[in-house]
């Protein structure tokens, strides 16, 4: 969602100053690529560009294909072969060995449903959704483009009568909570990328020590959402935590029933307070949350345990799987900084039901996708 936010962010800024603009979205990749389908990334008429579709490599080609969509007013598909080091047509020697299939929409601001409409109906509610682009690799072809916003209970957004043919293909795509890239029935030249796009993270740190600060800021970078909540007014300031979203001053009993909780929420205990941290677990048991972190030796956290099951809080095997003491991957860390790192990466590990483990050990490719024929 960081990633969209920019885009949508930079958006407004060209419209507000009369400027037009191209959205560049990757479609399809085949092989290795550095950045996967549903990457994107804005670019205006003036050559500003905001997000990623690539490590860099292709960015430069592709201004001049989007300013060719803006300056064309006309949706484009681009193919580049990254693994093609003799390819003369982008003249890059990029060797990422894939094939990556980018297609740019020039965006029409009089357009209610345009694509970048759409995208802002991600920050409507903090609900999954799906985003889907129609495109297809047949040279000199149509493009579609990007025609449907889809969330459950609620009324589809959609910029062309496809977008309904397709309807029930979206649900089951949202259902299965993953992106997939699909043919379209009784099409044979074009393709669908049904785009799963979760909420955004929301870290709810509990403490504000010094030591929080660079959880903080790290959280930050990656564009997810902060709460900050402790129980001192002196500690828990705006000052010195800018990059929350909010800050909560609160007993440790009053924590849980401030926050709506949901799957993308993830909770890291670190008060330095035990009794405080203790009923925070307590309240936080009672609720469905995947991922508690503990900051701490392991004594403590089954020190916490051990009182719990004497007052009858006794957590169960799925509750457990939940909680992380002492919280962070192993990666040796010591300073608060590198503690902060070793959070940030476990509770990445843990929201894509990763190891942890050095990729040079990963017999599979790093990246995948459903694709289906």
């Amino acid at each position: 969602m960081k990633e969209i936010n920019e885009i949508l962010q930079a958006y407004s800024e060209a419209k507000t100053e009369g400027k037009k603009t191209a959205l560049a979205t990757v479609v399809k990749v085949e092989g290795s690529s550095y950045r996967q389908p549903g990457a994107r990334m804005l670019v205006t008429e003036d050559g500003m560009l905001t997000g990623a579709i690539s490590g860099g490599c292709l960015e430069g080609d592709a201004l001049k294909k989007a300013l060719l969509s803006i300056n064309q007013k006309q949706n484009k598909l681009i193919t580049y072969n990254t693994s093609n080091e003799d390819d003369s047509e982008i003249g890059l020697q990029l060797g990422c060995n894939g094939i990556v299939h980018i297609l740019f929409e020039y965006i029409n601001d009089d357009e209610p449903n345009n694509p970048i409409c759409l995208l802002k109906e991600l920050k409507t509610e903090r609900k999954e959704a799906v985003v889907t682009t129609v495109f297809s690799l047949k040279k000199m072809a149509p493009q579609i483009g990007t025609i449907l916003f889809y969330r459950e209970n609620a009324e589809p957004l959609y910029s062309n009568p496809l977008a309904l043919e397709i309807l029930n293909e979206v649900e089951k795509t949202l259902h299965n909570t993953a992106t997939i890239i699909t043919k379209l029935k009784d099409d044979s030249e074009n393709e669908v990328l049904m785009e799963y796009i979760s909420p955004p993270v929301l870290l709810v740190i509990v403490g504000a020590g010094n030591d929080v600060q660079p959880l903080a800021k790290m959280a930050s970078i990656l564009g997810w959402e902060i709460i900050v909540a402790e129980g001192r007014a002196t500690h828990a300031t705006k000052k010195r935590f800018p990059e929350a979203k909010e800050i909560l001053v609160v007993n440790p009993e009053q924590l849980a029933e401030k926050i709506a909780i949901d799957s993308q929420t993830y909770f890291t205990l670190m008060t330095h307070n035990y009794k405080y941290d203790l009923e925070v677990l307590k309240q936080l048991l009672q609720r469905n949350c995947n991922y508690i972190g503990i900051l701490g030796p392991k004594t403590k956290l089954n020190r916490m345990l051990d009182e719990l099951s004497h007052e009858g809080v006794i957590p169960n095997g799925e509750q457990l799987k939940s909680i992380h003491g002492p919280v962070g991957l192993d990666i040796g860390s010591e300073t608060s900084e590198e503690i902060a790192l070793a959070i940030v990466a476990e509770i990445k590990a843990v929201m894509s039901a990763a190891n942890g483990n050095s990729l040079k050990y990963k017999k599979e490719k790093i990246h995948t996708l459903s694709t289906e024929r």
